[in-house]
């Protein structure tokens, strides 16, 4: 795991500590968790862009190739 040194204007470095007490987080797990939903954006970002440039006769098609079976027992709702 990486670590890494932010300056912040203390006025944001405030409201964080704030912020992360009121969930109940010391500040790096809040930057973490933040830093977490951010990725989850960009995958969201990034999935909706791909989404975009993709033809729905081609995902039939890899579709077509999956075969139809039962689930197995661990992976059934």
């Amino acid at each position: 795991m990486g670590a890494f040194t932010v300056r912040l204007p203390n006025s944001l470095h405030h409201k964080i500590e704030e912020l992360a007490k009121a969930e109940g987080l010391s500040v790096n797990q809040f930057m973490v968790t933040a830093a977490e939903k951010m990725a989850a954006l960009l995958s969201e970002d990034y999935l909706a862009q791909e989404a975009k440039q993709s033809k729905r006769a081609d995902f039939e098609k890899v579709l077509k190739a999956v075969p139809h079976i039962e689930p197995e027992e661990h992976d059934r709702l």
